[in-house]
């Protein structure tokens, strides 16, 4: 899987992280998981034309001292569809974006 990692995180940086995601994003099922919508315009063309896939997103797991985000871009809807992709350039920038936001507005200074 490919994933970008952002490890040796103090507990109360976790808490304020989770805060964040709290906030940003959609909780799963599923304990410190979390769901980061992509936005339709930066969606690959055929991910664009699979409407029933919709939304697409990727999986943000916080873990003791360290927040993954996956690369792996999937459909809520779906489990298996030829949709389902890593994350192109222009998706994988938004989630570094996302990721930098992410730890400044939680006043991470990793």
């Amino acid at each position: 899987m490919q994933q970008y990692i952002v490890d040796e995180l103090r507990g109360n940086e976790i808490e304020r992280i989770i805060a964040y995601l709290k906030r940003s994003c959609e909780k799963s099922a599923l304990d410190n998981l979390f769901w980061l919508e992509l936005p339709d315009d930066i969606l690959t063309p055929l991910q664009y034309e699979h409407r029933d896939c919709r939304p697409f997103c990727i999986g943000i797991e916080v873990a003791e001292d360290k927040v993954i985000f996956e690369m792996l871009v999937r459909s809520r809807q779906k489990l298996r569809c030829s949709c389902i992709s890593y994350a192109s350039n222009q998706q994988r920038q938004f989630i570094l974006n996302f990721a930098d936001t992410l730890l400044k507005e939680s006043d991470i200074k990793a």
